[in-house]
């Protein structure tokens, strides 16, 4: 690597919000070419950073140089304008329009008053073949799967010239096969010439395919290592600041009686598929199930139908020999289920209420929590301050609202909301989706400390490391059945992935036919 000025330095970048110091002094050096990771625990400071330099934010003090130039960065235009683009971790694409259309979005090509959709079109396809994205430039962004529009996200940051690409948290709502290509397509871009900054906390993925990586705790920085002079173990021990456990320390389960029977269950879509086909399934009490399997096999389909989010066409769910099938959430959730939903914004939290409230979304109507038929914010505050306490939720205060709150410190607080309901069964949906190790490790330890307090827990995941540390046993899903059951401690990767791809255990590998 030459001695060339960095394509971008940032100098003692400070950013303040009221009652927090966001990034405390942070300088950084991304030279041209490279692959740099920010690594940092969930409200460590690294988003706000990013946001610094796509101008976003403007820093309170420090100041940021391009090939060894102050700029100042004072809006997102001016971003583009240097070069720099962000694929951001929650898309900002218009789901009816096309994949062109969302590309040229703001800067469309024009031909005299009209606007030149076919030589946008041609400048989408030729970016695509020249970066591997195989994109279409025609498809609409609502027909197109979640790794397809972050591809999308990428070629709108190549069209409008970038040559740095910020890239936050990509792999989060990405499958293993999405996240491999992923990886392909941000090697093809370095080949080529452009740098880019990776905000992460996933320490395999930074093992993988950065060069360099900043470590951030708490806003500051804490080193800046070459990735082949360090490992995993000592950059979680510095994401963290103590020792990190990658295996989750559990005793063996003793099953009981069986709490969840889910039987032969069958629902269609809009285009009359089966997305659940004849899905048969049983948790008992004081174990872990997990199901394993590649997004879109009909999980989210039977998270729905377990949670009364959605009516299946037929089939019999029943928790403690009760039928409970098609019954309205509120019925389901009092009947002794908890769940922690997959997508904590949509359906976990209200990010518009407060810390407090969010806590009793499922219990305010509890005589505890009313006075007199209204709501009593005495009680209501008295328990948000004490489970914000159990399960370290880290809010400045319990009357911050929930948006406020960092993805991991959101997540606890609805571990800690679910869980206080003492239920029967724990319906754990992608648990630990976002989250960093520190709290990935505490969330495995709630889920098998309500296992060994005798509850039957369902884990739903894509990441087969979770599956395989966390469940008791394995139940696998494909198109809407589970094709295969084993034990964790019997099985490998390789087994799973090939059983999650459709084929049958028992079969040496043959595909599914039918399963009994």
């Amino acid at each position: 690597m030459s001695v060339e000025n960095p394509v971008v330095e940032l100098v003692g970048i400070t950013k303040r919000f009221p009652g927090i110091v966001a990034n405390d002094s942070i300088s950084l050096k991304l030279r041209k070419g490279e692959i740099h990771a920010l690594l940092g625990e969930n409200g460590a400071g690294k988003s706000t950073l990013m946001n610094v330099v796509f101008g976003l934010y403007q820093p309170d003090e420090g100041h940021i140089e391009m090939d060894g130039k102050k700029v100042l960065i004072d809006s997102p235009n001016k971003a583009i304008e240097l070069g720099i683009g962000m694929v951001h971790q929650h898309f900002k694409l218009v789901q009816p329009f096309t994949v062109t259309e969302n590309i040229v979005l703001g800067m469309e090509p024009k031909k005299g008053i009209k606007i030149d959709y076919r030589t946008a079109a041609e400048k989408v396809r030729k970016l695509s073949e020249q970066y591997g994205l195989d994109i279409d430039p025609h498809a609409k962004i609502e027909d197109i799967s979640v790794g397809m529009q972050q591809r999308v996200e990428i070629v709108k940051t190549l069209y409008r010239g970038a040559d740095v690409l910020i890239f936050d948290e990509p792999t989060a709502v990405l499958t293993p096969q999405e996240i491999i290509k992923l990886m392909e397509i941000m090697k093809q871009l370095v080949s080529e010439g452009k740098s880019i900054i990776l905000i992460t906390h996933k320490l395999k993925e930074i093992m993988t395919i950065a060069d360099t990586v900043t470590i951030i705790r708490r806003g500051k920085v804490i080193d800046s290592v070459k990735k082949l002079e360090t490992n995993p173990q000592e950059l979680a021990e510095k994401m963290v600041g103590r020792h990190v456990s990658f295996r989750t320390e559990k005793k063996p389960p003793s099953p009981k009686h069986t709490v969840l029977q889910v039987h032969d269950l069958s629902y269609k879509n809009h285009q009359g598929v089966n997305v659940l086909n004849g899905l048969s399934f049983e948790v008992k009490a004081g174990e872990i199930l997990g199901i394993a399997g590649v997004d879109g096999n009909g999980q989210s389909q039977l998270i729905e139908a377990l949670t009364g989010l959605r009516k299946v066409n037929s089939g019999e769910i029943s928790l403690n020999g009760k039928n409970i099938t098609n019954r309205t959430p509120r019925h389901i959730s009092e009947s002794g289920i908890s769940h922690i939903p997959e997508d904590r914004h949509k359906h976990g939290l209200v990010l518009d209420f407060t810390v407090s409230e969010n806590m009793v979304l499922d219990t305010y109507f509890y005589p505890q929590f009313t006075k007199n038929g209204m709501l009593d914010y005495k009680a209501i505050d008295k328990n948000a301050e004490k489970l914000v306490k159990q399960y370290d939720v880290r809010t400045p205060s319990i009357y911050n609202e929930a948006r406020s709150l960092s993805g991991g410190n959101q997540q606890k607080a609805i571990i800690a909301r679910e869980i206080e309901r003492n239920p029967d069964l724990v319906i754990a949906a992608q648990p630990t989706r976002g989250l960093d190790v520190g709290a990935i490790e505490f969330v495995h330890k709630q889920l098998i400390e309500q296992r060994d307090q005798g509850k039957a827990v369902l884990l739903i995941s894509f990441e087969l490391d979770e599956i395989l540390n966390v469940s008791d046993r394995i139940a696998v899903i494909y198109e809407g059945k589970i094709v295969g059951e084993v034990l964790p401690q019997e099985t490998t990767d390789q087994e799973l992935g090939l059983m999650m791809a459709g084929s049958r255990r028992s079969e040496g590998g043959e595909t599914v036919g039918s399963t009994d």
